[in-house]
């Protein structure tokens, strides 16, 4: 390869409950009892992080390895993984503190209630070159919508229709309010020194956005893009795929700057681009592969499935180079057949319950990662690149 696969990880955010649907929170329990899981502030959240690697055949091990520890402890106490990023069977009205004396959990209980008691999974990508970094995350930024309609999957709240495909994305407290597309490491820093002295952001952490530079001293020190707008993707090999999509966007950009950099590459100013990266987040919120995008070159309307099309199609060539190709296969079935939050909603409109397509979702998901431990535990020539 003449270019590098970047180092990558992930923060897996987990539902836990009855192999009925019912969502049950242990976070405090499971992170006590079990290396490498961590609480958020409700209980009903579980999360865990994989460490960096820049090949997607060790990152599929680091995504199973935990859930392979996590699984026979659940079982032990009647409970599985749920699919799924919102409380799809309920309870979004009471909060479930996994650290009541915690000052921080207090507050975003406080402030934010149960809109932010959703699952995710964030996707880092190592760039340590800070015009690299910056440049990577204004691209991302503006095509953060396609990732949005790939993933989505939280049409249901508490039993219910929602009438959106990401609930999550359009009731998470994005903050700031306003987040402008960084012209540079400097614009950032200056940026988030002004947020924490007016009290929009409480800490260096409370940037939530749907991308985001990310270090080990924010704002200064910085080694990463942080992807967070992507609903949970409990399928390993999806998870993957969509980061090579990303990865592979990011290795364009980096070979020619000028042609995607949406500094200088759009005909759109960086104000008029920051809000037409979030209109199209909404939107994708709403539709997901269905929904009505403007295209940040020059504002132009294009559907989210037809742009995802079109950079697969373009992307093929350095793909092949990067040996990626089988790596992306899983997004051509996503094109074809839609994301979770679609076909559960067509399912649901047949009759089905809600608690029904969570509780056959968390069996499915559990027999997939059975079938990928076979797969890590023989591996098949060319299945990850």
């Amino acid at each position: 390869m003449s270019s590098p696969l970047l180092l990558k990880g992930f923060e897996v955010e987990l539902y836990t409950g009855r192999p009925d649907g019912t969502v049950v929170g242990c976070s405090a329990e499971v992170a006590a009892a079990l290396e490498g899981f961590v609480t958020e502030p409700d209980c009903r959240n579980l999360e865990y992080i994989t460490p960096p690697a820049a090949s997607y055949a060790t990152q599929l091990e680091l995504l199973l390895e935990p859930r392979r520890r996590l699984r026979p402890w659940l079982a032990q106490r009647g409970l599985t993984l749920l699919p799924g990023s919102t409380l799809s069977t309920g309870d979004s009205q009471r909060f479930e503190r996994s650290n009541p004396e915690n000052p921080y959990h207090a507050y975003i209980e406080s402030t934010y209630g149960t809109r932010v008691v959703t699952a995710s999974v964030h996707i880092n990508l190592g760039l340590t070159d800070p015009d690299q970094l910056f440049a990577a995350c204004r691209l991302v930024r503006c095509e953060a919508a396609l990732l949005l309609a790939l993933s989505a999957c939280s049409p249901f709240v508490d039993g219910q229709v929602t009438g959106a495909h990401s609930q999550r994305w359009l009731q998470f407290p994005l903050t700031p309010d306003q987040v402008p597309l960084f012209l540079n490491h400097g614009h950032y820093i200056q940026w988030v020194e002004e947020q924490l002295e007016l009290g929009t952001m409480q800490n260096v952490r409370h940037l939530w956005t749907s991308v985001r530079p990310n270090g080990e001293r924010r704002p200064y020190d910085l080694n990463r893009l942080e992807i967070r707008i992507c609903d949970l993707v409990a399928d390993p090999q999806m998870l993957l795929a969509l980061t090579a999509f990303v990865e592979l966007r990011i290795h364009q950009l980096l070979r020619d700057p000028s042609a995607l950099d949406p500094l200088v590459a759009s005909c759109l100013d960086p104000e008029a681009l920051a809000a037409l990266a979030d209109a199209n987040d909404q939107a994708a919120a709403r539709s997901s592969l269905g929904a009505e995008l403007r295209h940040w070159r020059d504002g132009a309307p294009i559907t989210a499935r037809a742009w995802i099309a079109a950079e697969l199609e373009a992307m093929q060539p350095l793909a092949r180079e990067l040996e990626l190709v089988d790596v992306l296969a899983p997004l051509r079935l996503v094109l074809a057949e839609g994301n979770p939050a679609m076909q559960w909603l067509a399912a649901h409109a047949q009759g089905a319950s809600v608690a029904e397509l969570i509780a056959a979702a968390a069996a499915d998901l559990e027999q997939l990662e059975g079938r990928l431990g076979a797969l890590c535990t023989s591996p098949q020539p060319g299945a990850l690149g």
